[in-house]
């Protein structure tokens, strides 16, 4: 089928997204208000790729860079790639820390490549974005929240993800522990074994099952929902600080988590002021992304360009 490309820009927005959650490993994730704005445009050839904010001078300016390789597998689906493509990337979420940076940077592609198509949003739409999504990240836990917005839960059928995305209790209000250091998704799954005793894996269901309702409609019982023995005591030898500071936390009365694969912490219940994470750390208050990634036509404005323009740290 041929492919007809829209004149002119186009531009995204997607937010930061913490999965897991603590006992819903690789299923649960929540969509974050803090967000990396990215526009794109077809040109007559090359790939130019600017950055701006998280990841400046490291991330490629060319086919390499994550948000090209997904709107160049998002084109394939949409029948043909365009001639060229100049991209300008906005980045306020911070890279490698288990803030879903990667999963927004998939999104963005995507999305981006659904718009610039004439009739995108018809040969793929939102179902096939999120399965090309979570097929390129290889699990649907961050792209899901970033796609559809606030508190999603997803699986994966033989037919690829899905994903249903549920309103949060407004008594929610996350805060994020973000250190300077970074950390690596692979190195964090290596971390896991390759089975763990069933009584671990039933208290983990169970509490996973109870967060549904705690974070909907119960945030008193965001304590005890939190529990996890699937992934975060296996994990904690790599990242010592992140794991005394979710003790610390938990210890205090709060609902803390590691957010993903860390090593930032989620907390889901409000923190003691007195109580921080030390130097090095920075406490952020977030707010909670309804909508998911939103598209629209134009180049970024003044303020999209602004590096430290969306999000609001305390």
């Amino acid at each position: 089928m041929s492919t007809t490309f829209v004149s002119g820009p186009v531009k995204v927005r997607v937010p930061a997204t913490s999965a897991n959650l603590g006992p819903g490993f690789d299923a649960l994730g929540l969509a974050l208000a803090l967000y990396d704005d990215v526009a794109a445009e077809v040109v007559p050839d090359g790939v130019r790729v600017t950055v701006t904010g998280q990841g400046a001078g490291e991330l490629p300016d060319d086919d390499a860079h994550l948000v090209v390789r997904a709107m160049r597998a998002a084109f394939d689906a949409l029948g043909g790639q365009p001639p060229g493509l100049a991209v300008e990337c906005v980045n306020r979420i911070p890279q490698a820390r288990g803030l879903g940076s990667s999963s927004a940077a998939i999104v963005a592609g995507v999305q981006l490549a659904r718009a610039l198509v004439a009739d995108g949003a018809t040969r793929l739409d939102d179902a096939g974005a999120l399965r090309l999504a979570a097929q390129l990240e290889g699990h649907p836990d961050n792209v899901a929240p970033c796609l559809l917005g606030g508190f999603t839960i997803a699986w994966t059928e033989p037919s690829g993800a899905r994903a249903v995305s549920l309103a949060v209790d407004a008594r929610v209000r996350p805060t994020l522990f973000v250190p300077e250091e970074r950390g690596l998704t692979a190195v964090a799954r290596a971390a896991l074994p390759g089975a763990v005793p069933h009584g671990d894996a039933a208290l983990t269901a169970g509490r996973a099952a109870l967060l549904v309702h705690a974070l909907t409609r119960a945030p008193e019982l965001l304590l005890p929902a939190t529990v996890d023995r699937l992934h975060q005591g296996y994990r904690a030898e790599g990242m010592p600080e992140t794991s005394a500071l979710v003790d610390a936390l938990r210890a205090a009365g709060v609902a803390a988590v590691v957010s993903g694969a860390g090593p930032t912490v989620l907390a889901l219940s409000e923190p003691p002021a007195n109580l921080g994470a030390g130097t090095g750390w920075r406490r952020w208050r977030l707010g909670i992304e309804v909508h998911g990634a939103r598209s629209a036509r134009g180049t970024l404005g003044h303020a999209e360009r602004d590096p430290v323009a969306a999000g609001r740290k305390s």
